[in-house]
């Protein structure tokens, strides 16, 4: 349990500091106009919003230090 802990809130730290610089990207497709059969379709790529990468990283750095406190 202990080194599970560790290892997610490394995972989660890694993560949200992807995150938080702005390199973490993902692409949704929006359906704009569907006619019958016609359907046309936009690709829209986003980004993982900064505040969401700080929060993941935080979580991250909590599950670190308690699995580091948690005594055997």
């Amino acid at each position: 349990m202990r080194m599970g802990m560790i290892i997610v809130g490394i995972l989660l730290i890694v993560i949200g500091a992807a995150a938080f610089t702005g390199q973490l990207n993902f692409t949704e497709n929006k359906e704009v106009i569907k006619i019958g059969e016609f359907s046309a379709t936009v690709k829209q790529e986003r980004t993982v919003p900064q505040w969401l990468g700080g929060a993941g990283a935080l979580v991250g750095l909590g599950l670190v230090v308690a699995g580091a406190m948690t005594k055997r």
